[in-house]
């Protein structure tokens, strides 16, 4: 049974210096969990980060993403050797598939075949996907088996809820982490997100962050300011009602936000 953490800073679009002070500041505040990618460009700063900061390597959760151009079983393990390197660590606790990539002219089989054997070779504790529909995450269970999909990360937020692919994973027993769980700040100015907020005396970001949680879902907001680091850090306590979350269920718009050509499957 895998084991996610429920909260955790995600890295996205953060680079040099910015990304340094965002994990140095989230270490120092509690956080211990990281999500990174390849092509975030940014695992040589995180290592550099954590590498100055008082947490042990054992405290901490890192998450990696394989990108496309690393799919073929070729590269796939010298790639995830390379991350290792650059966050300055023996094994990373996650790694995922980035995107399926489906174009890309490497078969689904070979890169998940592929990422079953970094982690029988210690390189990483767990596996799993990130933006795969339900096809595919049963094409990716009849290769790995039942059990050793750890997460799919997903793009989901109270304006793309993505109910059907969510209620698969939760009967498949396949955790969900919710990446842009604060659809790029849209969602901050949602008067529904708003009213709630003021009714907890609590901000629009743990609103939508609560939301995510309370749904059983881990997320991996960013931020590059310590007052914003600290509070969304807060919404692991904010205890929405019943009445929240049928209100924030009703604001769903099917608005994706991420959604590459050549990258993307053909979504649920």
């Amino acid at each position: 049974m895998s084991v996610v953490p429920m909260f955790g800073l995600g890295t996205f679009r953060l680079k040099g210096q910015a990304v340094i002070d965002s994990v140095s500041t989230s270490l120092e505040l509690g956080y211990r969990a990281i999500d990174t990618a390849q092509r975030y460009g940014n695992e040589a700063e995180i290592g550099q980060a954590i590498a100055a900061s008082a947490v042990q390597r054992d405290a901490l959760f890192l998450t990696t993403k394989i990108s496309f151009d690393n799919h073929s079983a070729d590269k796939l393990v010298p790639s995830l050797e390379q991350s290792l390197a650059k966050l300055r660590t023996d094994y990373v606790d996650l790694t995922l598939i980035h995107w399926p990539a489906l174009k890309n002219n490497v078969s689904l089989a070979e890169y998940m075949t592929a990422l079953a054997d970094a982690k029988e070779k210690g390189l990483t504790r767990q596996i799993g996907v990130s933006n795969f529909t339900i096809a595919l995450i049963k094409d990716a269970i009849d290769v790995v088996g039942n059990g050793e999909i750890a997460t799919n990360q997903i793009e989901l937020n109270p304006y793309l809820q993505n109910r059907k692919l969510v209620d698969f994973l939760q009967a498949s027993g396949i955790h969900i982490t919710s990446y842009m769980t604060l659809a790029y700040g849209k969602l901050l100015g949602d008067p529904v997100v708003q009213t709630i907020a003021a009714r907890h005396n609590a901000t629009a970001a743990q609103v939508a962050l609560a939301w995510a949680l309370r749904l059983g879902y881990s997320v991996i907001p960013s931020s590059t300011k310590r007052e914003n680091l600290a509070s969304n850090l807060e919404a692991q306590a904010l205890k929405l009602t019943a009445r929240d979350m049928k209100e924030i269920a009703a604001l769903e718009r099917n608005l994706r936000l991420i959604n590459p050509d050549h990258l993307a499957p053909e979504w649920d």
